[in-house]
């Protein structure tokens, strides 16, 4: 990234409101009038500093000098009964601290839009939270008290004015510098979450850290305070919004840059092997680097958002794939597993489906030897289970092909992208920096080649394909009372078959069954 000096970014003069956003802001001087108020209403924060840069915003947060947003919500209700027009529903939103509400915040819909109201605040914080006292405040306390300058213009829109208390927060905004109102070690000790939004926000916007924000930032004191006073759900949010957002391997540069890799992805006690200096922070965005630069490249329409999620964040943690600990009852578990469920706190399903997908990619070498090298040794011993057929290599390929994407499902490209990360560069973790050259465009090809092969064998959906017998109809050949293993191994044989025979009916299969069948009987005769 360019350096400071060098950055300059578009900022408007003056807000351009939209019509919507007129009247609303109309409508809301229109109670003040009403009622004779001297009330400053002022929209904080992001939809000042987005309108200033041009972006669309539809997030109003409106901050109050002397009431409570519930309180003014009700004026607003009786001024719309008083001009005829019907009330509309408030919603309170209590504080919660750990989601990052300090305040009461109500919530009513004006022009069909959704608008939060608060009081300005200053806060006190104690030593060892980051939950703070608040009380009312002036808009200058309220300006200093947020995490970044860029954050902490206000538009006032009683004089239709952007109101900059900081009186830094524009020009941070021209520059492109992620800067805080307050020294930054004082900033981030108050609220070590502020060091995540202040990633992200960089990140989003691809501005650069200032340099005592980042010295603070890695500081062991606040690195401490990141680990003792933040939640891991928040963190596992903060982290979410960054590999959903629009720069994650920026977002990720960042964190690693800072030394705060293994303070936010903190792993277990004890695990095995032990992590070499090779296979570090550095290698893990490496990896994920080089993934964002091969989605882009064939790309971003291929996954939907949620596989995209997914892939960068398999792809960040790819180098640990190999990495289990012992759980409190004995079990081995992937260290992956740690990461979403304790670190971040993420979805159980998520940490399910990057560890199938490290699965998954290792597999699809194997398939990538065999389409784009015509090497079919690695494929293995697809035809266990239907040796009384004669299986081609293509079948061959359709059955492990098959058998793999009924495993993967819809996420079967996703897997198959990372796999030729994995091949035909063996990697070496010692070695792999952030830097490190990267084929992408035989990547890609490899990527074609397999994907095509596996519509052309008529894959793509296999998972949704349903079996053409039921195990009752099994357990009848069988002459089986009741289930069991061998039932559960002929059902198996028919996934199998069925790759094997495309065009194949149950009747087909039913028939080889019972010739199976009699010639295993006869074999064990002999």
């Amino acid at each position: 990234m360019a350096s400071s000096s060098t950055l300059s970014f578009q900022v408007k003069d003056k807000i351009d409101l939209t019509e919507k956003e007129t009247q609303i802001f109309e409508r809301l001087l229109q109670v003040l009038r009403h009622f004779n108020l001297q009330t400053q209403l002022r929209v904080a924060g992001g939809w000042v500093r987005d309108k200033l840069l041009g972006k669309d915003c539809y997030d109003i947060d409106i901050a109050l000098d002397d009431m409570l947003g519930r309180e003014f919500c009700e004026k607003v209700n009786e001024y719309l009964s008083f001009a005829g027009e019907e009330k509309q529903g408030i919603g309170v939103i209590q504080c919660n601290p750990d989601q990052s509400k300090h305040l009461e915040t109500a919530r009513m819909r004006l022009f069909d839009v959704w608008i939060d109201f608060v009081n300005l605040r200053s806060e006190n914080y104690s030593e060892n939270s980051r939950i703070p006292t608040m009380e009312f405040g002036t808009a200058e306390q309220d300006a200093y008290r947020r995490d970044l300058t860029i954050n902490s213009l206000f538009y006032n829109i009683n004089t239709n004015s952007v109101e900059d208390f900081t009186g830094r927060g524009v020009t941070d905004l021209k520059s492109g510098k992620i800067v805080t109102p307050l020294p930054p070690e004082d900033t981030f000790l108050d609220d070590p979450l502020r060091v995540l939004r202040a990633i992200r926000f960089g990140a989003r916007f691809e501005f650069v850290l200032d340099e005592k924000l980042k010295e603070a930032a890695a500081s062991d004191k606040v690195k401490a305070a990141i680990a003792d006073k933040i939640s891991r759900e928040r963190i596992g949010h903060e982290i979410d919004l960054m590999i959903s957002g629009n720069q994650p391997v920026q977002a990720m540069t960042y964190i690693c840059d800072l030394q705060l890799f293994w303070v936010v992805f903190c792993l277990p006690a004890k695990f095995e092997p032990a992590i070499s200096e090779g296979c570090d922070r550095l290698v893990c965005v490496a990896f994920m680097d080089a993934a964002s630069n091969l989605l882009q490249l064939i790309g971003c329409t291929t996954f939907n958002d949620e596989q995209r999620r997914l892939y960068l964040y398999a792809t960040l943690f790819l180098p640990l794939r190999e990495f289990i600990y012992v759980d409190n009852k004995a079990k081995k578990i992937p260290i992956v597993n740690y990461i979403f469920r304790n670190s971040l706190k993420l979805k159980a399903s998520d940490a399910e489906t990057v560890i199938n997908l490290h699965i998954a990619s290792e597999r699809f070498t194997s398939l990538i030897l065999s389409v784009a090298y015509n090497n079919h040794d690695k494929i293995v011993e697809v035809d266990e289970g239907i040796e009384s057929l004669d299986v081609s290599v293509t079948l061959k390929q359709r059955i492990f092909a098959g058998l793999l994407l009924r495993e993967i499902k819809g996420f079967w490209r996703v897997a198959l992208l990372m796999s030729t990360l994995l091949y035909p560069i063996d990697f070496d973790l010692t070695e792999v920096s952030i830097d490190k050259h990267i084929e992408l465009d035989k990547h890609r090809d490899l990527f074609s080649r397999v994907e095509n092969t596996i519509i052309e064998l008529g894959l793509e959906n296999v998972w949704e394909k349903k079996p053409l017998v039921n195990g009752k109809e099994i357990m009848s050949i069988l002459q089986l009372k009741t289930g069991g293993s061998q039932v559960g191994e002929w059902l198996q044989k028919l996934i199998k078959w069925q790759l094997a025979s495309p065009s194949g009916t149950a009747e087909e299969f039913l028939d080889w069954m019972r010739e199976t069948e009699t010639h295993s009987k006869r074999a064990k005769l002999e």
